[in-house]
């Protein structure tokens, strides 16, 4: 395994600036706990914890893909879909108003990234 850990640390940063600016909002805002009904630490919380919800799966799902000897081009196309995907994903969330066509772009990666890594998966351990 060579390729995967490359995106897993690029995921990472991106996860320790969205906890950041989380926290810059809990501030801000002065929100110790939960969302008080501030839509803006609403938004915040929620671009934080849907990478935290997808990105653990995606990044198993993909280790899987290149334990079973995948093309590195495979691996790196999946890699790059799960990063630009929650990079899309959580720029749309984040604005205001909402930009509904990067949410949905960056959610229609990762999908594809999560069912890619699936079918691939089932085929190797059906054909072998």
């Amino acid at each position: 395994m060579k390729i995967l850990p490359i995106y897993a640390a690029l995921l990472a940063v991106l996860f320790v600036f969205l906890s950041v600016r989380t926290i810059r909002a809990r501030r801000s805002l002065r929100i110790g706990i939960g969302h008080a009904e501030n839509p803006v630490m609403l938004r915040a919380m929620r671009v934080h914890a849907n990478f935290a919800e997808y990105v653990p799966l995606t990044l198993l799902l993909i280790y899987f893909v290149e334990s079973a000897a995948a093309r590195p081009l495979l691996v790196h196309t999946l890699g790059v879909a799960l990063l630009v995907g929650r990079i899309s994903h959580s720029f749309g969330v984040s604005r205001e108003p909402e930009d509904f066509r990067f949410r949905v772009f960056g959610m229609v990666l990762t999908f594809t990234v999560i069912l890619v890594c699936a079918a691939y998966i089932l085929a190797v351990s059906i054909l072998n």
